[in-house]
């Protein structure tokens, strides 16, 4: 699979972020970091791409089970999902787990902290510690138009569950990687999918890298990789990237 050469032109501006260089030893995992399970949904899906190549390059087992139309605990299509959903974990034996908030987390205040804290619950039950992920902010088509004030509140759900977890979940706002409104592009390169809703290469790449450097932080030991060791890995010109 061939790199592409628009998401290679767009790398410029994420290697100038980099702060390793080539002497740098080589990365390894830290303790809670030997696996790691991302669950999430179609916009997660794309973002596992370039997560799978960075941490395989930093030393740390990758699983993701996001889903393209689903992958949320609360709201349309959890039912059937949690259905299948504490085997997975259970089986994965991650240290940590990623649930990244879903378009699809609708509902009130109080079934999004239902639907939480049994998330919490069921990755403590497997030994692991969940990390909510606070997702990219779309442009709303009809579907999702009558869904947003729900969608906004989601973030505060889940922090409410982190607070009263006892340090068994926390949560990660990546409003420093998006923003707070739905861009399409950044220093000229397709950053997010004309569709309003799906990341670009570019856009996921900066995720990731952002999202390694946060874990680094809570994670002493675990030092990410060189983004030149992952970035342009092939991944870039998967077909979910359609619409960049």
């Amino acid at each position: 699979m061939t790199t592409s050469p628009r998401f290679a032109l767009g790398l410029a501006g994420l290697l100038l972020l980099s702060t390793a260089c080539s002497g740098q030893p080589t990365a390894t995992g830290a303790p809670g970091l030997a696996k790691v399970l991302f669950i999430g949904d179609s916009i997660a899906v794309g973002e596992a791409l370039p997560m799978a190549a960075a941490f395989k390059a930093s030393g740390v087992e990758f699983q993701s089970i996001a889903a393209e139309g689903g992958g949320n605990v609360v709201g349309p299509f959890a039912d059937e999902h949690w259905q299948e959903l504490p085997g997975q974990i259970t089986e994965a034996e991650a240290g940590l787990v990623l649930y990244q908030i879903t378009t699809y987390d609708w509902g009130s205040a109080q079934e999004q902290r239902a639907g939480y804290e049994k998330l919490v619950k069921t990755v403590s039950a497997a030994g692991a510690k969940l990390v909510f992920v606070t997702a990219p902010p779309i442009r709303p088509d009809e579907f999702y138009q009558p869904h947003m004030a729900e969608l906004a509140g989601a973030p505060d759900a889940a922090r409410a569950v982190a607070d009263a977890s006892s340090g068994q979940a926390d949560v990660l706002d990546a409003t420093e990687v998006w923003g707070t409104t739905y861009q399409q592009t950044r220093d000229g390169k397709a950053d997010r999918g004309t569709d309003g809703i799906h990341t670009c290469p570019q856009g996921a790449a900066r995720f990731t890298r952002w999202l390694l450097a946060e874990l680094a932080g809570q994670h002493p030991g675990f030092t990410p990789a060189d983004p030149r060791d992952w970035a342009n890995a092939g991944w870039s010109a998967d077909r979910h990237f359609t619409g960049c």
